[in-house]
């Protein structure tokens, strides 16, 4: 029978012991001839650091590859996000540049009204527009102010141009105006170069007045201002009103129609006043508004 032996993997050799000190001294020994051989060695070192070079290169070209790729990365991110904070930039600037300009015609026009204000003995409330109804079938303007301000339905709206049109419906907060062109709108006016009294109401066609019932021979010219009479007592006489534009005569009937464009532009401004006049003596005038205005 074959006897089984030790299976030996390793060969038997030199102890670690004895491996250690000998690796110690070599290393000192390399140590000892670099530090006084430096001139001897270093030509030698030069070449062989030459001859390695390219196989160091070689070994260093993934990590070159990807440090290359993250800067560029990193680049064209950097690139877009200052592209992005530019493009926003411009935007807020332009944003800004806006608003300014808007502030600036708001403060022409606030002034201009402050004129007007002074120039007329009347109180009055600065009002804002706070939203159109929409509503294609009337023209009207809801404002920021109401009751608590001392708004009451009746009261004229006026601005820098002329009358724009009278409160119809306060809340303790709000208010709602009628504009001229409403066709639901009169006013009693009077020709400012002849005094000829009129009333004009507001016409079918967009933006503009019709002055109905003349008579075939009424003395109103195109050109002619349109100013308020101070009849009803709701608005104060002297406030511009319109220019007539055409007046349109029906000989059969014997009758004429002027028509005018109003001098207010309440399509382009956001503040106006509200004239605080006495409604308490003008109940019934002001019952029969908002019933007219209700229907």
């Amino acid at each position: 029978m074959r006897e089984h032996g030790t299976l030996r993997l390793f060969k038997r050799g030199p102890s670690a012991e004895f491996r250690l000190c000998l690796l110690v001294l070599l290393s000192l020994s390399l140590l000892v001839v670099d530090a006084g051989w430096t001139t001897v060695l270093n030509p030698l070192r030069q070449a062989i650091s030459a001859a390695i070079y390219p196989f160091q290169r070689v070994a260093l070209a993934p990590r070159d590859l990807i440090e290359y790729m993250d800067s560029w990365t990193n680049a064209a991110t950097l690139a877009r996000a200052e592209q992005d904070a530019l493009r926003r930039q411009q935007i807020e600037m332009a944003q800004l540049s806006t608003h300014a300009a808007q502030l600036a015609a708001e403060n022409q026009q606030l002034r201009r009204l402050l004129n007007v204000s002074e120039e007329i003995s009347q109180r009055s409330i600065a009002v804002e527009v706070f939203y159109v109804p929409p509503n294609a079938f009337s023209h009207r303007l809801v404002f920021n102010k109401g009751s608590d301000a001392g708004i009451a339905p009746g009261m004229p709206v006026i601005d820098e141009g002329g009358v724009v049109g009278q409160i119809i419906r306060v809340t303790p907060y709000t208010s709602e105006a009628a504009l001229l062109i409403d066709d639901q709108a009169s006013i009693p006016v009077q020709v400012l170069r002849n005094g000829l009294r009129l009333i004009a109401f507001g016409s079918n066609e967009v933006g503009k007045l019709e002055v109905r019932y003349l008579t075939a021979g009424a003395d109103v010219q195109s050109g002619d201002t349109l100013v308020t009479s101070g009849i009803g007592g709701l608005f104060p006489a002297g406030l511009s009103v319109a220019k007539v534009e055409s007046v349109q005569r029906d000989p059969g009937t014997g009758f004429a129609m002027a028509i005018a464009q109003p001098l207010s532009h309440p399509e382009r401004y956001r503040h106006f006043l509200v004239l605080q006049v006495d409604v308490s003596t003008t109940q019934g005038n002001q019952a029969r508004l908002e019933a007219g205005h209700e229907q």
